[in-house]
């Protein structure tokens, strides 16, 4: 491998887009770290307060970098592999924190949690067998991730935002709508994977 090869598998780690995408996985320690903060270095409404924020500009990112990929011609294999992960490990770790909380129910995150490992291995296999466009991304899937990225924030907040919004019971109900469409969203692609799997199976 001669160093121009070298220089670029080290700058497609590198670009500008994948640098935010990896900061979505360094984010995860640092929300779920807010949590532990002692009561004498912030309270549970500063904690709450800083998570969120947190949480909102990662998020954010997932954006961003996509935007940014396109903008400066940076699109990349690797960066097109990291994204997603990074999405699902932070979105993931955030529904933990929110368990262990007790603000999200245990059942929710089983369904979000397993969703995203069983259409993970549903799409690499599929990928596999040269089948990906089966498994294209859906609108209920693209309902799921807005549910999902809205009702997070809301119950890491958990307080009255702007004195009228009960963030907590909104963060509820969009966080199960998020889990009926993301079994809704499931069944859908598992349905369009069927013909494939039968013809294999065969």
């Amino acid at each position: 491998m001669g160093v121009g090869s070298c220089h670029n598998h080290t700058s497609m780690f590198f670009t500008i887009p994948t640098i935010m995408t990896w900061t979505r996985i360094v984010a995860i320690p640092l929300i779920v770290g807010v949590f532990y903060l002692p009561e004498s270095a912030a309270s549970q409404a500063e904690r709450n307060l800083i998570a969120t924020v947190m949480f909102v500009l990662f998020a954010a990112t997932d954006w961003l970098d996509g935007y940014l990929a396109r903008k400066l011609n940076q699109v990349s294999s690797f960066g097109a592999f990291l994204d997603p992960v990074a999405d699902k490990f932070l979105v993931c770790a955030s529904v933990l924190v929110l368990v262990h909380l007790g603000r999200a129910d245990v059942f929710v995150a089983l369904i979000i949690i397993g969703r995203e490992i069983a259409i993970s291995a549903l799409r690499e296999w599929m990928a596999q067998i040269g089948a990906s466009k089966s498994v294209a991304v859906h609108m209920v899937g693209k309902l799921k991730t807005v549910a999902q990225m809205v009702a997070i924030p809301f119950l890491l907040f958990d307080g009255r935002l702007f004195g009228l919004i009960d963030t907590h019971v909104w963060g509820v109900w969009l966080i199960w709508i998020a889990a009926l469409l993301t079994v809704w969203s499931m069944i859908y692609y598992l349905q369009k994977a069927l013909p494939e799997i039968r013809a294999r199976v065969k």
